[in-house]
């Protein structure tokens, strides 16, 4: 099954940007691409993820599973991101056992969303 790395590319991380400079969320979005993107995963760059006072911030997310939004992020963490996201694509429901967590996905968590249930349509 695939998981899904969403990152915030229009992040500004509280910056104020000169006319054409490169949202940090865009050097994140990069620097995760450049280290390589584990299988499994598909990184996909989103507009917002709505936690523009925490910095940078990814969500990982896959049918059936927990997600997670994680803030406060910078390019020189995607090492430490794609090692997370890793860990959530082997983990069958996507809970990574906490000391297993990159440091960041311990300390940096926004918020953990309960897994969404397919609730069958009503016959017509």
């Amino acid at each position: 099954m695939t998981v899904t790395l969403h990152v915030c590319i229009t992040c500004r991380a509280g910056q104020t940007l000169g006319e054409g400079e490169t949202t940090p969320g865009k050097r994140l979005h990069g620097a995760i691409l450049e280290t390589g993107v584990p299988e499994g995963v598909r990184v996909v760059p989103v507009e917002c993820l709505s936690a523009c006072s925490q910095g940078c911030s990814v969500a990982l997310s896959a049918p059936g599973r927990w997600s997670y939004v994680y803030g406060r992020l910078s390019d020189a963490n995607a090492q430490d991101v794609v090692a997370g996201a890793a860990a959530y694509a082997a983990a069958p429901d996507g809970i990574v056992p906490w000391r297993s967590r990159p440091e960041i996905f311990r300390k940096q968590s926004l918020a953990r969303i309960p897994p969404v249930a397919v609730v069958p349509e009503a016959a017509e």
